[in-house]
Parts: C-alpha cells; sequence; structure tokens
C-alpha cells in the first residue's frame, strides 16, 4: 500500500491545444512526480498519433520529456488508447518508457477492482462509430496510411479531429455523449458486481457519480476547457481536481 495517491487524466488532446494549455499539462505532470505513485493517462493525449516507422509526430517535446523524466524517477506512466492516439508506437514504449493499453483494463488499484476505458465506441446509439473503428484499427488500415506522407497524414487528421471547435466548451454532442457513457457505466456496475469503479474519459464533461457505497463511476473530464484530474487514494472516495496554476 503507498501513501501517495494515483493520478488520472484524459483529453489533453495536444496539437490542437494552446501552448499554454501544454505548459500547464507539464506543469502538472511535474507535480505528478512528487506526489503520486502512479500515473494514468485514459486516452487522447495527442489530438493525433501515429508512426510512420523512423517517423514520429512533430512536436510535444515539452510533454515528451517530461513523461520520460517521470518514467526515469520511478513513476509507472501507462497510456491508454483513445479514438485520436489508438496506434501508439514503439518510441513511446521504448523511448519514452509508457506501458501503452490499446483496448480497456480491469486493474486492482488504491483498493478498488476498476475498468479502465477511454469510453469511445461504448453505449447505446455507437454502431456505426464501432464498424468505423474496426476498419480503422485493423492492419490493412494501418499499413496503407503508413504509405501517406506524413504531412498530408497529420492534416487530414486534424481535418477530420475538429478538437478546435470545443475549445469554447462542450458542445451539445458531448452533453450526448456524457449521458450515453454515464447510462453505460451505471449498467455495468449494476451488471457486474464485483467492480468497485469505472474510470472513462472521451465525453470531455468531468462528473463523478456514487451508485452504492464506495462504488463510483468517473469521467475525468478534458483539459481544453477545465483541466481536470482524478486522484485515488486508499481508503478515500475518488476525487476530481482542478490545475489552476
Amino acid at each position: 500500500m503507498s501513501e501517495k495517491p494515483i493520478h488520472f487524466a484524459s483529453d489533453v488532446h495536444l496539437g490542437a491545444v494552446p501552448a499554454e494549455t501544454e505548459r500547464a499539462f507539464v506543469r502538472w505532470l511535474r507535480h505528478t512526480a512528487d506526489c503520486a505513485s502512479e500515473l494514468i493517462l485514459n486516452g487522447d493525449l495527442f489530438d493525433f498519433w501515429f508512426e510512420y516507422g523512423s517517423v514520429i509526430p512533430g512536436g510535444h517535446t515539452r510533454t515528451l520529456g517530461a513523461l520520460a523524466d517521470l518514467v526515469d524517477g520511478g513513476l509507472p506512466v501507462t497510456l491508454m488508447g483513445g479514438n485520436h492516439d489508438w496506434w501508439g508506437g514503439k518510441f513511446l514504449t521504448d523511448d519514452i518508457g509508457l506501458s501503452f493499453q490499446p483496448n480497456p483494463v480491469v486493474r486492482d488499484l488504491a483498493g478498488l477492482k476498476t475498468l479502465i476505458a477511454h469510453g469511445d465506441g461504448l453505449g447505446r446509439s455507437d454502431l456505426p462509430y464501432r464498424i468505423l473503428k474496426a476498419g480503422l484499427r485493423s492492419r490493412g488500415a494501418r499499413w496503407l496510411f503508413r504509405w501517406i506522407h506524413p504531412d498530408f497524414g497529420t492534416a487530414l487528421a486534424s481535418r477530420i479531429s475538429q478538437t478546435t471547435a470545443r475549445l469554447t466548451g462542450p458542445a451539445k454532442a458531448e452533453q450526448t455523449r456524457s449521458k450515453v457513457l454515464f447510462e453505460w457505466a451505471v449498467e455495468k456496475l449494476a451488471a457486474e458486481k464485483d467492480l468497485d469503479l469505472i474510470v472513462l474519459g472521451h465525453s470531455h464533461i468531468p462528473l463523478i457519480h456514487q451508485t452504492g457505497p464506495g462504488r463510483f463511476y468517473v469521467n475525468l473530464g478534458d483539459w481544453l476547457s477545465h483541466r481536470s484530474y482524478l486522484v485515488l487514494r486508499e481508503g478515500e472516495p475518488p476525487c476530481l481536481e482542478t490545475w489552476e496554476t
């Protein structure tokens, strides 16, 4: 048992957010290095990430350096694959030292059996996306994308993502997504009595909901509008906090 908490964050969308957001996130990473026992980044750390063999996306230098420092200092760092950065890559795992998880995982954390998933493709009325997701993540699609020039591929991904439109605050689509994920998580906790905690991202709207004694659903929110993160400490309920420095 560690006296230090576990920190979670998601949906930073580096590459689409202002430079000051990334600097604030790096300051938070340094804070995490000092006071946490583990860091879990629950998807969409990057607005787009794809490694072309010997070529990696440009930018993000401050964040990647800070993450490498965390790992070198002995802090375990896990990156969950989100819908914007599911493709991961050896640079993140071998050079930076992250543990990359492309799919949802269940772990015992701070005394709670915890399901961690980014959240894309979960819930009702998302069948078309699930079909698209299976295609985009197939071995063939990844092979074909590698033949696109990195500049063109990055520009195409940026155009499709439309993340910058969210910088003004949650859109109606995000409110709908938040409701869908909330319903899915509550039903999942009701169906699987051994689960204590579900942690999702993707909706960009921070939320904590207690379904019963010691059982919680948490959505981590984002760093576009909220700069929210989760502090999970053994013997205490999950706590969402806001980074303001």
